[in-house]
């Protein structure tokens, strides 16, 4: 019996490195070919699951990015209709491509000192007495709880983290436990265009609530400037989402995206 399962999952193994040699001909390898998604390698450890595991996901207050465009609404929902996976194709068939330009003067200066209030352009959240970090938090957490004496500062709360699946008690003597997502990374957009801009309108983006998402801190991290097309998160179910609101950024500040990363895009909403 025991030779009979090994037996059954080389072969699951077998066809999945197949799927993705595959992927690898195409330029259209995501997420999931780096072995996390072969079988009996198991799920992200935490409460919550990803989809896929049959446990349901608690998507907390969590808003689809189709009824949240400004982003001044929590989290990340799943788009799970047909209709409104129609909707998300249309919207993402909007964004225009182009090839990644050089990172060639790149600095995260260039959008600004971190977390910024004083952004120029008028985005949601700022100039409102509370950096944009602290806002983030305050959107997307629950059972929020602040430093004494301030209705800014969040010194812990429970995220239900889109990325992942997974619950995370956050308290910011850990901080880095959870970190705030430029969905569009920064580097990317300067790639992409944002190195003509004015300074005023990097700061806008770099801390446009549209453009960010608390979420768990290696997740992040794993995906560092990455478009669609070579990092997705973990958590299958929501990377519809994800996808809708790429676009979102990009059409809102006239970014293109790679050729690449768009037809991801399509594909992740059923394109």
């Amino acid at each position: 019996m025991r030779t009979e399962r090994r037996t059954r999952h080389r072969e699951g193994v077998r066809r999945v490195l197949v799927a993705c040699a595959a992927l690898l001909g195409t330029g259209l390898l995501l997420t999931g070919c780096d072995g996390s998604g072969l079988p009996g390698s198991g799920s992200p450890s935490g409460t919550g699951s990803p989809s896929g595991s049959g446990v349901p996901v608690d998507d907390g207050r969590a808003v689809s990015p189709l009824d949240n465009p400004d982003g001044t609404k929590p989290g990340l929902a799943a788009i799970a209709s047909a209709a409104d996976r129609a909707k998300a194709r249309a919207l993402i068939e909007k964004v225009a491509t182009k090839g990644r330009g050089p990172k060639t003067g790149y600095d995260r200066d260039e959008f600004g000192y971190a977390w910024m209030d004083s952004a120029p352009g008028g985005i949601p959240f700022s100039h409102n007495g509370c950096d944009s970090r602290n806002d983030l938090l305050k959107r997307d957490g629950e059972k929020v709880r602040f430093r004494a004496g301030s209705d800014c500062v969040v010194i812990s709360m429970t995220l239900h983290d889109p990325y992942t699946g997974r619950t995370i008690e956050w308290t910011k003597s850990r901080a880095a436990k959870v970190q705030i997502d430029h969905v569009m990374p920064l580097s990317y957009d300067w790639q992409m265009g944002a190195s003509r801009w004015s300074k005023g309108k990097r700061e806008d983006i770099a801390n446009d609530p549209l453009n960010l998402i608390p979420v768990d801190g290696p997740a992040n991290g794993a995906k560092g400037d990455s478009g669609p097309a070579a990092w997705l998160p973990p958590n299958r179910r929501i990377r519809c989402s994800y996808a809708v609101r790429f676009a979102q950024v990009s059409l809102k500040y006239g970014l293109p995206v790679t050729a690449a990363d768009k037809a991801a895009m399509l594909g992740q909403c059923g394109g």
